[in-house]
C-alpha cells in the first residue's frame, strides 16, 4: 500500500480511537459507519457494533487514554482494509480525520510523549502511529584509542 495511504488509516486510527467516550463520540461514530458502508449494510452494521464495543471497552477502561491507545491500531487495520477494496474512500477519510482532529482539539485532549536516547543509541518514536525503518546496517566504526577502557590505573 501506498506509504502515504498508510499514514492516513494511522492518523484515522489514532483519531478515531482519541474521540472514542468524548463529546464527539456520537458524531464521529456515524462519519465512521457512513464510511465504512460502501461495503455493505451488513458491514456497516459490524463496524457499529465493534464501535460500541469499542467505547464500552474505553468508557470501562480503569485507564480510558492507555484503551484508546490500544484500540488505535485495530483502526488503522481496519482504515487500512478499507482503503485496499475501496481506493476511492480515500478523500473522505480525509475529511473524517480532519472533522476528528478538531473535535479532538477543541476537547482540550492532548497526548505527550518523551523520549530519550543515550550512549550512542538510535531513537525512533511516533505518535500513535508505527515507526517502519528500512536500511542496511551501519557499518563497524573504527574505534579511537579513547574508546578503550581504563584498565590498571
Amino acid at each position: 500500500m501506498d506509504p502515504e495511504l498508510v499514514a492516513l488509516a494511522s492518523a484515522g486510527g489514532t483519531a478515531l480511537a482519541g474521540v472514542m467516550a468524548t463529546d464527539s463520540w456520537n458524531a464521529a461514530r456515524q462519519m465512521v459507519a457512513r464510511l465504512f458502508s460502501r461495503q455493505g449494510q451488513d458491514r456497516e452494521a459490524a463496524i457499529e457494533s465493534q464501535l460500541d464495543g469499542n467505547q464500552a471497552l474505553v468508557l470501562g477502561a480503569e485507564d480510558p487514554d492507555r484503551a484508546r491507545a490500544d484500540l488505535a491500531p485495530l483502526w488503522e487495520t481496519e482504515l487500512s482494509a478499507l482503503l485496499a477494496a475501496h481506493p476511492e474512500a480515500e478523500a473522505d477519510l480525509r475529511r473524517l480525520v480532519d472533522q476528528l482532529q478538531a473535535a479532538s482539539r477543541k476537547s482540550g485532549r492532548a497526548w505527550m510523549q518523551t523520549n530519550t536516547a543515550r550512549d550512542n543509541s538510535r531513537l525512533f518514536a511516533a505518535q500513535g502511529g508505527n515507526v517502519v525503518v528500512h536500511g542496511a546496517e551501519s557499518p563497524q566504526r573504527e574505534r579511537s584509542p579513547t574508546d578503550e577502557p581504563d584498565v590498571g590505573r
